[in-house]
């Protein structure tokens, strides 16, 4: 597990409940993030781990509670203000622009950076040009970072798995979040794959200074990687501190071995 310091809390979850008519996803469930840590979210299968994440970032407004990010506190978020407010997310299932380049789907991540209106945009004159230029060298330089420089101008779609992964991740850092909410980044990678994305996640921890909040199966990768995990399970937490805290919690050894389930 890396070593760095730990800066005050930056997101403060606090008593979210969610409800889909008579099903609860999410029971009165509290954690924080503190600023430039990686903090997990792990869980068996249908735990709520996605169904938290959506309530960070706005997808769902949940049924009660409220989340506190750097000391302002909202109750519910669109999506957009969220993005806005510096919190940027990939997806489990990608949501990639997929006949689109490598280098276009990351400057899709520029969006809400770029100030000029979309007409000069479109003309690529002015101060749209020279803006257009400096965030196609931010772009350059995450590109680089990824290491997918040979694959700049490949559309996405005609990438291997593990490389698709790595724009996503690409197109969020674009946003200059600060911080990264990661949705099961190493689903369906094979070993070096995930070897690569947990490099890039630790890097991206390091050199970028990015919080980073991350839901994964991989229980090797969770406890390598991790600076604090928070445990759920069908909807309520049952565990909260440092990988080898929660890794001697009996609750969540009942609840990975399945003799709770």
């Amino acid at each position: 597990m890396s070593k760095k310091k730990i800066g005050e809390v930056i997101l403060d979850v606090r008593n979210i409940s969610l409800r889909f008519g008579g099903v609860n996803a999410l029971t009165d469930i509290s954690f924080n993030v503190r600023e430039h840590e990686i903090r997990a979210i792990i869980g068996p299968n249908g735990a709520g781990k996605s169904s938290m994440l959506n309530c960070i970032n706005g997808v769902y407004t949940p049924s009660e509670g409220s989340i506190t990010f750097r000391g302002q506190t909202f109750s519910h978020m669109n999506s957009r203000q969220v993005a806005e407010m510096g919190v940027a997310r990939t997806f489990q299932n990608l949501a990639l622009f997929k006949g689109m380049s490598v280098i276009d789907n990351l400057m899709a991540g520029r969006n809400l950076k770029i100030k000029s209106n979309l007409f000069l945009q479109a003309l690529r004159i002015g101060p749209a040009a020279r803006e257009e230029v400096q965030h196609r060298a931010f772009v350059e330089r995450i590109i680089d970072f990824l290491e997918i420089q040979a694959h700049r101008k490949t559309p996405v779609g005609q990438l291997p798995y593990g490389l698709q992964k790595r724009v996503d991740l690409g197109r969020a850092l674009a946003m200059e979040p600060q911080v990264l909410l990661l949705d099961e980044p190493m689903a369906g990678m094979n070993v070096e794959e995930k070897q690569d994305m947990c490099r890039f996640i630790l890097d991206v921890n390091d050199e970028f200074g990015t919080t980073i909040v991350l839901i994964e199966h991989d229980m090797g990768v969770v406890m390598d990687i991790s600076d604090r995990v928070v445990v759920l399970d069908y909807g309520k937490k049952i565990g909260d501190g440092t990988p080898d805290e929660v890794r001697q919690s009996e609750e969540v050894i009942r609840a990975y071995l399945g003799t709770g389930h």
